[in-house]
């Protein structure tokens, strides 16, 4: 029988972690438990969902915000300022899964699978949040673009716990725009997602941040795409050259839920609608 450890502080979390670095760490489960019977059984669990340190969302200065890495999602769906703040991200929890899944599903534990196809991964991307590591020697930040490393992969050491994610201030002052594409609305794993944010500065596209899910082995921000838009006003000619950069940046595949050119063509359509969406 595979052994479960469920600590109580975050202090001692992080003591469970360093002496079994082999253990999977869970908060919700919603991926680990799923998959129990397809997978091998890990040495270990190492439950951190009753860890108080690990819940919450906490407001900084100038609306910037920080959410523990084990809040559920029912709690993001209940914040007036995630609502407000982060509507992106509102909206993309609002779509996981069923009630069931948000009571359980966390921020953390979706960085940590790192799929490909993890719904709040793009939106973490555009929001340039940064995300807290912790072990007994103390905390680190980096850019969320910084943790993810690969498929499933990231920057995550074997003794260190994710904490927290950062988000900056200002954000609330974006056009923030996500969009998930699957066989349904929720209750479904997505084929492809975009989130994108930007502003109007005297009718000339400012500060835009393009990321995308489900199209190359990790989820991507689209910086030739970014370049090509920023300091310049939106057009439908405009939104045609994002979507022709687009094909050239990203490396969909063909599996259960979709095939390559179908999720190419999603995803210019995607991106051109949202380009256009900011013509006044």
């Amino acid at each position: 029988m595979t052994a479960y450890l469920r600590p109580t502080s975050l202090d001692e979390a992080l003591a469970l972690r360093a002496a079994h670095p082999d253990y999977a760490v869970v908060a919700g489960g919603t991926d680990l438990l799923v998959g129990a019977l397809e997978r091998p059984a890990p040495a270990g669990v190492l439950d951190v969902f009753g860890v108080a340190e690990l819940v919450g969302i906490t407001p900084g200065p100038r609306e910037a915000l920080t959410v523990g890495a084990a809040t559920p999602y029912a709690r993001l769906l209940e914040s007036p300022r995630i609502r407000t703040t982060l509507p992106m991200l509102h909206t993309c929890v609002r779509e996981i899964g069923a009630a069931q899944i948000q009571a359980r599903g966390t921020l953390g534990g979706n960085a940590q699978t790192c799929s490909p196809v993890g719904d709040t991964l793009p939106v973490l991307l555009a929001l340039e949040a940064e995300v807290e590591l912790a072990n007994q020697a103390g905390r680190r930040r980096l850019p969320f673009a910084e943790f993810v490393t690969g498929y499933r992969q990231t920057a995550l050491a074997a003794d260190e716990l994710i904490v927290a994610f950062h988000f900056p201030a200002g954000l609330s002052r974006l056009r923030q725009h996500w969009r998930k594409v699957g066989t349904r609305r929720a209750q479904a794993i997505s084929k492809v997602m975009l989130a994108a944010v930007a502003s109007l500065d005297d009718g000339t596209i400012a500060s835009p941040r393009v990321a995308f899910g489900a199209v190359a082995d990790r989820p991507l921000r689209i910086q030739s795409v970014e370049a090509a838009l920023a300091g310049r006003p939106p057009s439908l000619g405009l939104a045609d050259e994002a979507a022709a950069l687009l094909e050239q940046a990203i490396t969909p595949i063909s599996d259960v839920r979709s095939s390559a050119d179908y999720r190419l063509q999603v995803a210019k359509n995607m991106l051109h609608r949202w380009v256009a969406s900011l013509v006044d």
